[in-house]
């Protein structure tokens, strides 16, 4: 790993007050779950292929993020869980949606529901001085509104 790339990422993702949905870079990967694990934040990769609509997309994302039995597969329950995510201590989140071209192509505004739901998480999360992070898999020509995550771009 790239030390300044590691550095760079640790300092911005343990940054509340820049956390909130961003697209996913196309490289450094590596580099950037690293940099969370370092900056005490716990990462969750959640694999949208298959999903096909709400339920599933619900299903996909409780499962990888190990909600507890009490995950109502719907929107109120996803916010709940993420606000409280005590059974996963750390000084904060990363919640990696892979493969998100695929829902956002099958359900787009159950999708677009899902990202605000996010972004509302990482407002709130930021008041409390925790970096939530949700990092959305999908080219950027394929959902407009969404900025991608800063990067050491000196660096390239």
């Amino acid at each position: 790993m790239n030390n300044h790339y590691r550095e760079f990422y640790e300092s911005l993702i343990g940054d509340a007050s820049r956390a909130g949905v961003y697209l996913m870079p196309q490289r450094h990967h590596d580099d950037l779950e690293t940099a969370a694990g370092h900056a005490g934040c716990c990462t969750f990769h959640v694999d949208l292929a298959r999903a096909r609509n709400k339920d599933e997309m619900l299903d996909q994302i409780g499962r990888a993020l190990a909600f507890p039995e009490w995950f109502g597969h719907n929107w109120d329950a996803l916010a709940d869980c993420l606000l409280d995510m005590g059974w996963r201590p750390a000084l904060g989140f990363v919640v990696m949606l892979k493969n998100a071209e695929f829902i956002h192509s099958r359900a787009e505004s159950d999708f677009a529901c899902l990202l605000k739901i996010f972004a509302d998480v990482a407002t709130e999360r930021r008041g409390e001085g925790v970096p939530f992070w949700c990092l959305v898999d999908i080219p950027a020509n394929k959902l407009s509104g969404l900025n991608p995550l800063p990067s050491p771009s000196v660096l390239n």
